[in-house]
């Protein structure tokens, strides 16, 4: 093609930034900002890669205020005590991640099973599960506890998580039916109250389940888990699945400095799929896939 023949140059706008479309503007120190401050709250290390999820999420208490921009959010929340301080649990349910579900994980069940029915008999174990979110977790935990039982106490499981939001899901104990057939048929059947006329479609775990679970908030970043020693000054098992990927490794280090604390010579711990803790705690020993010991 000679140069008389050459198309001519064209110059293409910009693609516009995601801000521009967006409600609100949200600035790169905006992000940095709620970095700092959920992780000062809550030890959650957010990534370089969640700004559009902080920003889908913080809106919406932008709206709630009838706030124009996040900086005077952001600024309230810093400078204003009484307004900080009424935020602050608003703040953090807002932020932190609550995915869940009956059964998850499932390879952990049958270990945890295979343990309780270890314990000398007439021991009513004592169960901890750091991170309940919406209930799901927890009561698959106290349906297998139930079953392990077989005549003997099934013990008491407390359940905590640092979102109020979720606890108050988790205590009503409801549930979509198809969100709960991941427990199969027979545990359908036996665990849980089929809704009817508006209910339909609806489950709800029966009494002798959620009989055995105590919810209650707890920030793991605390220094005291007294709510813990106090409900067990030893635990035979804690379920801590898939949230400590969220810290950084100085943090889990703390956390499971704690939990180690309260966790009984040949207690178990049971972690997330993506969650490796051998060189953190020189007490925690692998027993199998994600589950670790107490030596």
């Amino acid at each position: 093609m000679g140069a008389r023949d050459s198309l001519p140059v064209v110059t293409l706008p910009l693609r516009a930034k995601a801000d521009d479309t967006r409600e609100y503007e949200f600035q790169d120190r905006d992000f940095e900002r709620v970095r700092r401050l959920i992780y000062k709250r809550a030890g959650i290390n957010l990534s370089e890669h969640k700004q559009n999820m902080v920003y889908s999420r913080l809106s919406r208490r932008l709206r709630v205020h009838a706030m124009q921009t996040f900086g005077e959010y952001l600024d309230r929340f810093e400078n204003d005590a009484a307004f900080g301080s009424a935020e602050e649990q608003e703040f953090i349910n807002a932020l932190t991640t609550n995915l869940t579900s009956f059964y998850r994980e499932s390879h952990h069940f049958p270990v945890f099973e295979e343990f309780l029915r270890s314990l000398p008999a007439g021991t009513a174990p004592k169960i901890w599960c750091a991170a309940a979110s919406t209930g799901e977790e927890p009561y698959t935990i106290a349906i297998t506890m139930a079953e392990a039982a077989a005549g003997r106490p099934a013990g008491a499981l407390l359940a905590t998580d640092i979102d109020t939001n979720v606890l108050a899901t988790a205590g009503r104990a409801t549930y979509r039916l198809e969100a709960a057939q991941a427990c199969g048929d027979a545990r359908l059947k036996r665990y849980f109250l089929r809704g009817k006329g508006d209910n339909d479609g609806m489950v709800r775990v029966r009494p002798e389940i959620t009989q055995l679970v105590r919810f209650a908030q707890l920030n793991l970043l605390d220094e005291n888990y007294s709510l813990v020693s106090n409900f067990a000054s030893q635990l035979d098992a804690v379920f801590c699945r898939n949230v400590m990927i969220y810290f950084d490794r100085k943090t889990q280090k703390e956390i499971l400095g704690r939990i180690v604390r309260l966790l009984r010579p040949g207690g178990m711990l049971i972690v997330g799929h993506s969650e490796n803790f051998t060189d953190c705690n020189e007490s925690l020993v692998l027993r199998g896939k994600t589950v670790y010991m107490r030596k």
